[in-house]
């Protein structure tokens, strides 16, 4: 794909955010975009908010369950940036007329302590460059008419990013086997998902590793302070207007949101 190319349609899908209008799927229009195609396209679209202020304050992993995989029909993770017009305190009230298809993750997020460069970082540097884990609700929406989504079409989207959640509690992750975490979550006071940190490819770190290492691979390391959303631990639940969640994380602690 060209550069003129990957400019319309990052434009198009920054315009989509902003406007809160949907879009039809990239790969209806462009069939032959690959996954390079998109990060460029992602970029694009990342760059035109930092051109309104926002920061990068750290990255979203997608795409880790196998359930996913195959709804996608691929075999890798993807990843997005999370800008610091993204975030929301533990129990504070979302607008809903602010996204436009938005549907909750429960997660484990890292707060990184030292920079990880790859390739070649490993499960024990991940644990070493980790501040703390603390519960999330990764709030995803698509910019893509109805999640009529592939894979190129969702990291074309910032990985389909919308707004995060952090709880108001953290761990250490060298006390916690986090493939056994627990996770309960909530929806106006009713269980609707149930998983375990295992969901993310096996354990969250995994995540984190695989992510490090493929940034590395691009020249890209991440920093010291950034928050990594390592993937959803259960099915998304869609949420609308008056919605309350709550996820709770064995050994970890709590979260929570509501939807205005």
């Amino acid at each position: 794909m060209n550069q003129e190319a990957i400019k319309r349609y990052g434009d198009e899908l920054y315009n989509a955010w902003r406007e809160r209008q949907p879009i039809e799927p990239l790969t209806a229009r462009e069939p032959g975009i690959t996954i390079e195609d998109a990060y460029q396209i992602q970029l694009r679209t990342i760059g035109l908010r930092r051109e309104r202020g926002e920061r990068v304050i750290g990255k979203k992993i997608g795409v880790t369950s196998k359930v996913v995989m195959n709804m996608l029909n691929v075999h890798q993770p993807d990843f997005g940036h999370l800008l610091s017009g993204m975030v929301y305190g533990d129990g504070e009230a979302i607008p809903a007329n602010t996204l436009l298809q938005p549907k909750a993750e429960g997660e484990i997020a890292f707060v990184l302590k030292r920079d990880l460069t790859g390739p070649g970082v490993t499960y024990a540097d991940v644990l070493r460059a980790t501040e703390c884990v603390m519960p999330c609700f990764e709030i995803v929406d698509s910019r893509i008419k109805d999640w009529k989504i592939k894979i190129q079409d969702t990291v074309a989207d910032n990985a389909s990013s919308g707004v995060f959640v952090l709880g108001d509690q953290a761990a250490d992750p060298r006390k916690i086997d986090l493939a056994l975490t627990g996770m309960v979550l909530e929806k106006n006071g009713e269980i609707v998902g149930t998983g375990a940190g295992a969901a993310a490819l096996g354990t969250p770190v995994n995540a984190v590793v695989w992510l490090a290492n493929t940034l590395g691979r691009l020249g890209i390391s991440l920093q010291a302070g950034e928050v990594i959303l390592s993937g959803s631990l259960a099915a998304m639940v869609p949420v609308a207007a008056g919605d309350s969640l709550r996820i709770s994380l064995g050994g970890i602690g709590s979260a929570g949101v509501k939807f205005v």
